[in-house]
């Protein structure tokens, strides 16, 4: 049942986060041509123009060593009603 590494969690799935070579950033927006030649020098001022962020660079530009992920565990929770059950999360 599953094979002889079990049911495929762990390891071997996703895009392979941090193994990647970091390349040159190529800005493809203009907000983020503005980023790179540093004339945007805080996120703060993005938002305070209402600017779209397209490009995730500009985020990691800005909060690069900070970001850190987190793993969340959400289990669904039933209830029985007198029309049947209810799923919740």
């Amino acid at each position: 049942r599953g094979g002889p590494r079990g049911r495929g969690r762990g390891r071997g799935r996703g895009r392979g986060r941090g193994k990647e070579d970091q390349k040159e950033w190529v800005p493809v927006t203009k907000l983020g041509r503005l980023v790179r030649e540093g004339k945007i020098d805080k996120l703060e001022s993005i938002y305070l123009f209402s600017l779209p962020i397209k490009e995730f660079e500009i985020i990691d530009f800005f909060l690069g060593a900070s970001l850190n992920d987190e793993v969340l565990k959400i289990m669904p929770v039933q209830k029985q009603t007198r029309a049947g059950q209810r799923t919740r999360f």
